[in-house]
């Protein structure tokens, strides 16, 4: 079952072969990998959904302030602001996949989708597609596993970590996860899911990670927010059966390749990017100073 996960090709084979639905052969391949039943790794996923909307509710309504004062509770600054750009529906999206983030940010829990510096997109853009379209939490979990399935093929094509692949890595991986999940809720076909990823990745490739002060902070949080509202683009483009016209497995390809050629200072070392700006080095020597002032006194 290892080789389903090499290509989005060799999945759709398999499922052509088969009749087996996407969500399916992700279990079997966790069963058989993991040596779990389909009733615990349901139950896991049922978990991480639970923590998912957690998270949400708790980044909108308790504070979050992060120890370096870059995070100052912006989700539920964005979620109460009286004028929307779009629809109300849109500015829930962005503040949900900012309060997730900011969850992380402020050492709250989260679920690591596929990292912790991308966990703001799969809640915000899951919990907005259920709270819209109604969609049962049982399709919800056959969506996560869907996604999982998503990111296995991305980090052997390529990589879902900033410090291999910069942030499009990240989260280029969870908008395209999430981008697949809207497809399949809302009925899409395998062609039409996949598509959704490849024009997903297309939208965000090259995208570097330059945390400032190393901090998953900033500009992460904000990254959230704009990859759940690219999912969602893409979902929409996808659906309407608009061809990415790169195939999806090239994509991801195409992804791994603009990774392995980026400068090592675009990869999580807060050597380049925003966290070489003056401000940024500003703050990242003011959050140095402050850990050191806060060390506890050392024996002599």
């Amino acid at each position: 079952m290892a080789f389903l996960f090499d290509s989005f090709t060799d999945w759709k084979n398999h499922l052509t072969a088969t009749g087996m639905s996407l969500p399916q052969a992700v279990v079997d391949y966790e069963v058989e990998q993991k040596g779990r039943t389909e009733a615990e790794i349901r139950a896991g996923l049922a978990a991480a959904w639970q923590v998912m909307k957690e998270a949400v509710h708790t980044g909108l309504e308790q504070d979050m302030t992060s120890r370096s004062g870059m995070i100052n509770n912006g989700a539920k600054k964005v979620y109460r602001y009286p004028l929307p750009v779009l629809s109300r529906e849109f500015q829930n999206l962005i503040a949900r996949a900012l309060a997730a983030k900011e969850v992380n940010s402020c050492m709250g829990r989260i679920v690591a989708a596929p990292t912790a510096g991308a966990s703001g997109i799969m809640p915000g853009v899951l919990f907005t597609l259920q709270e819209i379209h109604h969609i049962p939490d049982e399709k919800i979990l056959d969506a996560m596993l869907l996604a999982a399935g998503v990111a296995l093929i991305m980090e052997q094509k390529a990589s879902i970590a900033g410090a291999v692949g910069g942030c499009q890595a990240e989260t280029g991986t969870a908008a395209a996860m999430a981008a697949a999940a809207i497809v399949y809720c809302l009925g899409g076909d395998v062609d039409q899911i996949f598509n959704a990823v490849a024009i997903t990745v297309q939208c965000m490739l090259g995208l570097v990670c330059d945390p400032v002060a190393g901090l998953v902070e900033v500009p992460c949080v904000v990254r959230n927010a704009s990859a759940a509202a690219i999912a969602n683009s893409s979902a929409q483009i996808a659906l309407a059966h608009v061809s990415s016209v790169i195939p999806v497995d090239e994509v991801i390809e195409a992804m791994g390749e603009i990774g392995a050629s980026m400068e090592t200072r675009y990869k999580e070392t807060a050597l380049g990017g925003l966290a070489a700006t003056k401000t940024g080095q500003a703050i990242a020597k003011r959050v140095l100073i402050r850990d050191i002032e806060v060390l506890p006194d050392q024996p002599e």
